[in-house]
């Protein structure tokens, strides 16, 4: 197991189009199953993964379903945060997003980073 105070921060930047979204997810799942804690930071299009019911019909094969990523790793204590710009530019408001999902700004990620995080990005 990795030790507990090490930092992960996955920043996606793409859609429920596009399979990277599946696999940010499925490695963010992957470093809590680790040990670590870990942060999604979603940035342009990756907001709407978010949006309620909108990737209910997304699933690049074999990887699980990426709704059910997104709930499992709510579910399992990952901080998952919106681009507050990116939000406000589609007109979105937090009851628009699932359970789970804080509007924030980059500093969130940096503060992070400052502390030592890793980082992916998709």
């Amino acid at each position: 197991m990795a030790d507990e105070s090490r930092e992960l921060v996955v920043v996606i930047t793409h859609g429920i189009d596009h399979e990277v979204s599946s696999v940010g997810f499925t490695i963010a799942n992957g470093g809590i199953t680790n040990g670590l804690k870990v942060a999604v930071f979603l940035t342009s299009a990756a907001v709407d993964i978010v949006r309620k019911k909108a990737a209910d019909t997304t699933q690049v094969k074999p990887l699980e379903p990426l709704a059910d990523l997104v709930r499992d790793f709510v579910a399992r204590g990952g901080a998952l945060y919106a681009c507050t710009p990116c939000v406000k530019a589609r007109g979105y408001e937090q009851s628009d997003f699932v359970e789970g999902v804080t509007i924030a700004g980059a500093s969130v990620i940096h503060e992070r980073f400052l502390r030592g995080a890793a980082s992916l990005s998709f």
